[in-house]
């Protein structure tokens, strides 16, 4: 079975609707993984009769459609907010309580009040609002998936804008994430300020 099109993915939010549920907000992050830069999570409230098609987990996406999606999303959906947690966060909290930090700062955002989370993990986010953990729920919910492109593409952009500023790290391509010419470039030019020094092998090279 292709979930992608035997699977309704606003099955969750339906069911949601249905109970009564007005505005259920779907979260998630982007930029966990990284070596350098920003988490960054997303929150969205999509309208009970909105349907945005090609929403789906940005990772599988091209660049192209995230940004389509990115403008399409931020116009239709009834609400949205993103968060964004800078290393030295990172650094201190560490980046699970950092990702919840920035789903966290998403929903303060959302310029409607969210009464259900639908969230992409199997860990809750610590606030006083009803959730569902979905796990892959990126896949599986139209609200969460849009959540991911928001969170994906406004990481990247602040990325590309790094590289003007460090010239020689080339985060428009890498995005800050464990490559080998990441690596070769932190070997050779050292960590910067953005870098997330908890992180291996950053730990290991700054020692």
């Amino acid at each position: 079975m292709n979930h992608s099109t035997c699977y309704d993915k606003t099955f969750w939010e339906k069911r949601l609707w249905r109970d009564g549920y007005r505005f259920v907000a779907g979260l998630d992050e982007a930029g966990r993984g990284a070596w350098a830069g920003p988490v960054v999570a997303a929150a969205v409230v999509l309208h009970p009769d909105t349907d945005i098609p090609g929403v789906d987990d940005s990772k599988k996406l091209k660049p192209q459609k995230r940004e389509e999606l990115f403008e399409i999303i931020r116009h239709d959906a009834a609400g949205f907010g993103i968060g964004v947690i800078e290393p030295s966060v990172i650094d201190r909290i560490n980046i699970q309580e950092a990702a919840f930090l920035a789903m966290r700062q998403a929903l303060e955002k959302l310029s409607v009040r969210a009464e259900y989370l639908l969230v992409d993990g199997n860990r809750g986010i610590g606030v006083d609002i009803p959730q569902k953990l979905l796990v892959g729920g990126d896949g599986l919910s139209a609200s969460i998936g849009a959540a991911s492109i928001l969170a994906k593409v406004t990481r990247d952009r602040l990325m590309t804008e790094m590289e003007k500023k460090y010239p020689s790290f080339r985060f428009s391509r890498h995005k800050g994430y464990g490559t080998r010419q990441h690596l070769a470039e932190i070997q050779n030019q050292g960590p910067l300020a953005i870098h997330r020094m908890s992180f291996e092998p950053i730990r290991s090279l700054i020692k």
